[in-house]
């Protein structure tokens, strides 16, 4: 199963225009941050890792600084983006613990339980619907072991709603998905998750950074003054992220599941 439309083309053409830098999967360096470290305190030492959508490899890496895993496996659907994470592998000399690999979350080529844990970070909602969306849970599942954790770090609808709901109330335009994304309904993946019978919490590591860099900057700052995710609102937020979560504003969220053990 292989895209061949402009999802998979634009994800390629950052690959190829962005290579190394972060700016490959998103320019948000602050949020990317969160992401990572949210995901690496349920990553267990000696841990047997896969990395679904890696794209150019930045977060992969990353994680081996933070945790000593058994080994990481990233994957991702854009060939530039495989290439320049083989790139930075080589580079830093950690082709014996990560290994970087072409590969769909929809059809994953691993046999069943093979990881310790696995996780996505922004990949299920660039997919255009919800069936497939559920493809790619089912296969995230699928790959991981008895007892293993499965990471779904994805961008919400409903947050964004309440988000955007404070943005009407002083004037400010409503935030929007880009077109090559379909936020996931947090409310229709619980009732999923609990029709499964599966065990799960929800990560909310991102509000106070949202409420900081998506509402308050633009009351407080001149945004066109600053470009990119320059503007030191951002930095300021991202600090106070680590000291305090939680309420709801949070686009990003982590859907960590525990799967039971047979």
């Amino acid at each position: 199963m292989v895209f061949k439309d402009h999802i998979k083309e634009y994800w390629q053409s950052q690959g190829q225009t962005h290579e190394n830098s972060h700016w490959a999967s998103w320019g948000d360096n602050w949020m990317i941050d969160l992401e990572i470290e949210n995901i690496s305190n349920h990553i267990n030492e000696g841990d047997h890792v896969l990395d679904i959508g890696c794209a150019n490899g930045h977060g992969t890496i990353r994680q081996t600084q933070l945790k000593r895993v058994g080994s990481i496996t990233g994957v991702d659907f854009a060939e530039s983006m495989i290439t320049a994470a083989k790139s930075a592998a080589h580079a830093q000399k950690l082709t014996d613990t990560v290994t970087f690999l072409e590969g769909d979350v929809r059809q994953l080529e691993f046999p069943d339980a093979t990881f310790d844990l696995a996780y996505t970070t922004r990949v299920l909602i660039n997919l255009p619907s919800w069936e497939q969306q559920l493809l790619g849970i089912s296969e995230c599942l699928r790959v991981v072991k008895p007892g293993g954790a499965v990471i779904f770090s994805e961008s919400f609808w409903e947050p964004l709603m309440r988000l955007n709901a404070l943005r009407t109330v002083v004037g400010l335009p409503a935030l929007t998905e880009h077109d090559y994304n379909r936020y996931l309904k947090r409310s229709k993946l619980e009732a999923y998750l609990a029709a499964a019978g599966l065990d799960y919490q929800i990560d909310d590591f991102s509000s106070v950074y949202y409420l900081g860099s998506r509402f308050l900057r633009e009351l407080v700052t001149d945004p066109s003054a600053y470009p990119g995710y320059s503007n030191p609102i951002n930095e300021i937020f991202h600090g106070l992220e680590k000291r305090f979560s939680g309420g709801g504003m949070g686009v990003q969220q982590a859907v960590v599941i525990r799967k039971g053990a047979k």
